[in-house]
């Protein structure tokens, strides 16, 4: 885990911080979470999205080290990904009801 500033990532007391976003983007938290549960949401979303750009920092510096894969092995993986992700939507329309409709479908920007 890499340094950031005094404390490690994951450490370190809480610290307020002031984030704008769209209007239902925050009701879309709040109707999941409650208002009490945002700050965890968010939290929890920032480290997933760090978490990507480190995975995807990674696979462009392989990609520089060792070259593209191949469009077989592209493919693959796109299938993986599709397999994961209709799972992921089964196992949260289970859990919650829904998959998630008031996204419409759409990811987070």
């Amino acid at each position: 885990m890499e340094p950031t500033g005094e404390y490690e990532r994951d450490a370190g007391p809480a610290q307020k911080v002031s984030v704008s976003m769209p209007a239902g983007r925050v009701a879309a938290v709040k109707a999941r979470v409650g208002a009490r549960g945002f700050s965890a949401y968010v939290s929890a979303a920032v480290e997933r999205q760090i978490q990507r750009d480190l995975l995807e920092e990674l696979l462009q510096e392989k990609e520089a080290e060792i070259g593209a894969p191949s469009p077989e092995i592209e493919e693959w993986a796109s299938e993986i990904f599709r397999d994961a992700e209709a799972l992921a939507d089964e196992a949260g329309d289970e859990a919650h009801g829904h998959g998630g409709e008031e996204w419409g479908g759409r990811e987070a920007s």
